[in-house]
């Protein structure tokens, strides 16, 4: 090989270790973004259940009758 041919690939190496560098960082902060999100979405779905829950449980005493319906 001579200096030219090795000095290249050397260069081309370096270059392509730079751009995967890069795109592990990219996909490190996507991950990290996403595990946010994630938690934002647990928080809200917990919300959700609860108040279906008391949705449930709201109509299950109005057909008890033991509450008058809103309209009244």
């Amino acid at each position: 090989m001579t200096q030219t041919s090795t000095t290249d690939k050397l260069t081309d190496l370096e270059t392509r270790l730079a751009f995967q560098e890069d795109l592990l960082q990219s996909l490190n902060k996507r991950i990290a973004e996403q595990e946010m999100e994630l938690a934002r979405f647990q928080v809200l779905l917990q919300h959700l259940n609860e108040k279906v829950t008391h949705l449930q449980e709201d109509s299950a005493d109005i057909e008890a009758g033991n509450q008058t319906p809103p309209h009244y």
